[in-house]
């Protein structure tokens, strides 16, 4: 009898990327490939799927890895954007004290 683990393992995304492009490549089943990578057949069908759909492509209220991506690089965008308009707004009312004086 064999346990599983009930933690996911997390693999680089180069990984992902590598492994699905073996999948496509190779023509071998999906279940094969994963057996010799040593990860699950169904966690390998879920990149193998995620790879097909960009962002904005695929079901609604699904996001692929692209679109997670996709959110990162625009969550850290805001929060540079943000942090500029703190300093904007600092920097305005400075001047305008100096300019009412």
């Amino acid at each position: 009898m064999s346990k599983k683990s009930n933690t996911s393992k997390r693999y680089p995304a180069e990984f992902k990327r590598d492994a699905v492009g073996l999948v496509r490549s190779s023509g071998r089943p999906v279940a094969e490939v994963a057996r010799e990578l040593g990860v699950s057949t169904e966690g390998l069908r879920t990149w193998v799927n995620q790879a097909k759909t960009g962002p904005g492509e695929g079901p609604a209220g699904v996001l692929t890895t692209a679109g997670w991506e996709e959110l990162k690089r625009l969550r850290r965008e805001l929060t540079e954007a943000k942090k500029a308009d703190e300093i904007l707004v600092k920097a305005a009312a400075f001047f305008a004290k100096e300019i009412v004086k």
